[in-house]
């Protein structure tokens, strides 16, 4: 049995839950999202909280139904608080530039790299190197950020390429002449 599972998911005011079947609609102040969960857990409304509860008595269940509930919850704080991640782009002319629904990525390539931003998610660009990728969906602002991080990642010699904020890059030593 999961402990996380067991806990309900308190409802803010703001927020709107509906749930048809195993699908589970969230509706807050920074947008709407919804997911759809396997058969195997029963979710329901009790007291402006979300019971998660495992409809049958397999392993699949069991871990299923935390799981739900995690999420859950992860929604529920998406549409009130909303997420965030930061990205750093370094490198010499390295840049970032949004286009209207784009974001242009001038990452040492001899062709500019064209971003199509999805729907839901919100990027601004401070100072052409600091991108800031915000949405309601935790799962798909770290798809977004992973996107973009992936056109460069960091590479260990110079340190050139895009990091997410806090992300630690290790350095190695380059070669020596003897």
């Amino acid at each position: 049995m999961s402990r996380i599972g067991k806990q309900p998911v308190p409802i803010p005011d703001k927020v709107k839950v509906g749930i048809t079947n195993t699908t589970v609609v969230v509706e807050g102040p920074k947008g709407k999202v919804f997911k759809t969960f396997a058969p195997v857990v029963k979710i329901s409304i009790v007291d402006k909280k979300v019971i998660v509860a495992p409809s049958e008595e397999s392993r699949f269940a069991s871990a299923m139904y935390g799981t739900a509930r995690s999420i859950i919850a992860g929604m529920v704080k998406g549409v009130t608080e909303g997420y965030v991640k930061d990205l750093e782009i370094q490198g010499v002319g390295f840049k970032a530039i949004l286009k209207g629904k784009q974001l242009d990525l001038a990452l040492g390539y001899s062709h500019p790299i064209l971003m199509d931003i999805p729907e839901g998610i919100k990027i601004t660009v401070v100072e052409g190197t600091k991108v800031k990728v915000e949405g309601c969906d935790k799962q798909l602002v770290g798809a977004v950020t992973a996107e973009i991080r992936s056109y460069y990642p960091p590479e260990p010699y110079k340190g050139k390429g895009v990091r997410i904020v806090g992300e630690r890059v290790r350095r190695k030593e380059g070669k020596t002449v003897a």
